[in-house]
């Protein structure tokens, strides 16, 4: 699966001021995220959990061929298995979950597996970051903006408060599409801001290069 600009965001924008001793991305697709928070943070374990065979697999190499792959540690399972298996706190916890929560699927079971929310429902999703997130630990996803207001509920349910929203516009004059959001168990007045993409094909904005530009050969 090819980079997506989802997950560059992500990786780029996730909040590290808690200075995390260790992360958790759940549902890693090829490893992309993880591997971004190995190269702004100094996180000493990145553990990646991903159910696509496939998927884990370009993980597992992309992770052992890059500079931290002794930090780094992909498993093969779905998000059940591992909230049975491990009893560890993680001081960062991201997510690019499937969310195409509309009715189309493709004849690609794979890719729909990647891009369907029923894989991993939100439900799912906050109840494993409640269950592992330490107590200064942060919780960071990227959404549909039209899922905002759900997703920000299901976590205040769990006592998980917004530190921070970003709301992504692909172009000045379109609509928001995604929600970056971070949440703590620290209730507070979140900061909210917005944020554009490009003003014309390829023409990024000023915000999108600073927050991206390390992570791109040419920009």
């Amino acid at each position: 699966m090819k980079v997506g600009t989802d997950g560059v965001l992500l990786g780029a924008w996730t909040p590290l001021i808690n200075n995390p001793y260790n992360i958790l991305d759940i549902g890693a697709g090829t490893g992309l995220i993880a591997l971004m928070l190995a190269q702004r943070s100094n996180a000493e374990q990145i553990d990646a959990i991903e159910i696509d065979e496939h998927a884990y697999e370009e993980c597992v190499d992309n992770f052992e061929n890059s500079p931290w792959s002794d930090r780094l540690y992909c498993y093969h399972a779905g998000l059940d298995e591992f909230v049975d298996e491990v009893e560890e706190l993680f001081d960062v916890i991201v997510s690019n979950p499937p969310f195409y929560t509309d009715d189309y699927k493709s004849d690609n079971e794979q890719r729909d597996l990647a891009r369907f929310e029923d894989a991993l429902p939100f439900e799912e999703l906050v109840e494993a970051a409640d269950f592992f997130l330490s107590d200064h630990g942060i919780f960071s996803v990227i959404i549909p903006f039209k899922e905002e207001e759900r997703f920000v509920s299901l976590c205040t349910e769990r006592a998980l408060f917004p530190l921070k929203m970003t709301r992504v516009k692909g172009t000045p004059t379109s609509e928001i599409k995604r929600s970056l959001l971070a949440f703590t168990r620290i209730e507070q007045t979140p900061l909210i801001d917005e944020l554009v993409i490009e003003t014309a094909r390829h023409q990024y904005t000023r915000e999108y290069i600073a927050l991206t530009k390390e992570f791109y050969l040419k920009m």
